[in-house]
């Protein structure tokens, strides 16, 4: 334990969509070959969206760095690309704009959801079980993040709780108008990135935490990875930020979930 009574090392994945889960494994892997295996270090794992299906990959002991990286190149039987229209981004800006705080803006983004019931669900929660190695929650302490579609109020699924691996991934994946509400533990559950692109926070009280972040930049109410990295950083821990540069933003291209 330090000074600040801090210990341990998390390690925090952040959303960003198809394109976010393959940055992250690729980074991952390059990390891991220079020296720095973050996936076997980290004594938690926060995943929020993308950064739960990376999390709960690498956290279920069948794979390493290495291994999650040529996986990633692999074709996933039924997983094809969807957009986010600009309707959709419209509706998230301007609940962005309307919201007093991270919870409110939940709830507007979980009406959005509830209304449009896009299809879907069944190819999605497919996708994603093939995506996963292991639908059991991992021994390693690892944290998916959710938002309540009715209350706006953010969750964070752990082995501990009733919801499985399964449900808890494909809550924290299903984007407001693009993927409906996953239900589970009798609630509907949107994408945990509508409360933060991060989440960040849940590593508070972690020595060392490396933040791994996609989507950099927040809006609103919502907070962005830096401003959560700045709030740990300052309470004691020593944060390291990754986001993408602009070689990175310009590979993403304009459709993150492509």
């Amino acid at each position: 334990m330090d000074q600040a009574g801090l210990r341990g090392r998390a390690l925090v994945l952040g959303g960003g969509g198809l394109t976010g889960i393959g940055w992250e494994c690729g980074l991952l892997h390059g990390l891991a070959e220079a020296g720095v295996d973050l996936g076997a270090t980290a004594d938690l794992v926060v995943g929020t969206s993308a950064g739960s299906v990376v999390g709960a990959q690498l956290t279920s002991g069948l794979l390493d760095a290495a291994q999650l990286y040529e996986r990633q190149l692999g074709h996933v039987p039924g997983e094809t690309g969807e957009r986010l229209g600009a309707g959709v981004l419209a509706r998230y800006a301007w609940g962005a704009v309307r919201s007093r705080d991270a919870a409110d803006f939940g709830a507007r983004m979980g009406a959005l959801a509830l209304a449009a019931r896009p299809s879907g669900a069944t190819a999605h929660r497919e996708v994603l079980a093939g995506r996963l190695l292991s639908h059991d929650w991992p021994e390693r302490r690892l944290l998916v993040t959710a938002v309540d579609a009715r209350t706006g109020v953010r969750t964070a699924f752990d082995r501990e709780g009733e919801v499985g691996l399964l449900d808890a991934v494909a809550a924290s994946c299903a984007v407001p108008g693009v993927w409906p509400p996953v239900s589970a533990a009798g609630r509907d559950w949107i994408d945990g990135g509508m409360s933060s692109s991060a989440n960040a926070d849940l590593a508070a009280g972690y020595a060392a935490v490396v933040v791994i972040a996609p989507v950099a930049v927040g809006g609103g109410p919502v907070p962005s990875p830096r401003a959560q990295a700045a709030r740990l950083a300052a309470a004691g821990a020593k944060v390291t930020l990754i986001t993408p540069d602009r070689a990175a933003r310009r590979a993403f291209g304009r459709n993150v979930l492509d």
